[in-house]
C-alpha cells in the first residue's frame, strides 16, 4: 500500500496557543485511518492542514506527493472534504447540490445512488439553510464523495445522525475504501474506530500518543482502556 497522505512534525500556532506540536502520522491507500482524541487535540487543525485550508508554521504535509497549500485545481479534483460545519451553500437543494458538483469531475460517483444510500430524497425539495443538523451531514458527506476521490478527508461524518443512518454511512465508507481511496475519519467515537479503522491515531495536545491497527494498539485490552491510559500520560 502507497502513502497517500504523510503529516510530519506539523506545527500550528494560533497567536499564545500551540494546536499541533509536531504532530506525524500517515494514511494509505485503500485504507480507513481514524484520528481520535478528545476536543482541543488536534484533529481538525490537522486535517484543515492536509485540506489546504490552514498553512502550518512548521513540518509539512504531503496529499498525494503534493503540498496542499500550493496544490492546483486537477490536485484538488482528487480530494474529497466533508467539512466539520458543512460548508454547504444555504441557498441550494441538495440533490441540485450533488448534480452541480458532479459535474465538475470526470468520473463522478452516481449521484441517484448516493442520494437513495443517504436517505437524501427524503429531503430533496427543501434548502440546506432548512436541514437539520443529521440531513446536512448527509448532504455534506455525499458531497465529499461524489467526485469519486483517491483521498476523503471526513470530519466526524456520523455527528449527530441517527443509529440506521450511521450504519449506513460505514457501509458506505467501507466501500469508497474498498474502490481503493484513502479515507481519513475523525472521531470522538470508540465504536466508529473499532468498527470502521484499518489505523487508528489517537493524538491529544497537539500530537501523536498511540497509532496502529486496533489489535497493535489494544492487544488484550479494550480501545477505551488504551485511549484513556495514553491521554492521561500525555496530559
Amino acid at each position: 500500500m502507497t502513502e497517500a497522505v504523510t503529516v510530519r512534525e506539523l506545527t500550528k500556532r494560533f497567536g499564545a496557543t500551540t494546536a499541533l506540536q509536531g504532530m506525524t502520522w500517515t494514511a494509505h491507500h485503500g485504507q480507513v485511518t481514524a484520528v481520535l482524541g478528545p476536543n482541543g487535540a488536534g484533529k481538525t487543525t490537522t486535517i484543515e492542514c492536509a485540506e489546504g485550508l490552514q498553512r502550518p508554521d512548521s513540518g509539512e504535509v504531503r496529499v498525494l506527493g503534493v503540498d496542499p497549500w500550493r496544490a492546483g485545481a486537477d490536485h484538488r479534483a482528487c480530494v474529497g472534504v466533508m467539512l466539520q460545519d458543512g460548508g454547504l451553500p444555504n441557498a441550494t437543494k441538495p440533490v441540485r447540490l450533488l448534480r452541480h458538483l458532479a459535474a465538475f469531475h470526470q468520473s463522478p460517483a452516481d449521484v441517484d445512488s448516493l442520494v437513495d444510500r443517504l436517505g437524501i430524497g427524503a429531503f430533496s425539495g427543501t434548502t440546506v439553510r432548512r436541514l437539520s443538523g443529521g440531513q446536512k451531514q448527509r448532504v455534506a458527506l455525499a458531497a465529499a464523495l461524489v467526485g469519486s476521490p483517491e483521498v476523503a478527508f471526513l470530519d466526524e461524518p456520523t455527528a449527530g445522525l441517527d443509529p440506521h443512518a450511521r450504519l449506513e454511512v460505514w457501509d458506505l465508507v467501507r466501500e469508497t475504501r474498498d474502490a481503493g481511496c484513502a479515507v481519513i475519519v475523525t472521531t470522538h467515537s470508540f465504536e466508529e474506530a473499532q468498527r470502521l479503522a484499518d489505523q487508528i491515531v489517537i493524538v491529544n495536545r497537539g500530537r501523536v500518543v498511540g497509532q496502529g491497527s486496533l489489535a497493535e494498539l489494544t492487544g488484550e485490552r479494550s480501545l477505551e482502556d488504551v485511549y484513556f491510559s495514553l491521554t492521561r500520560e500525555s496530559a
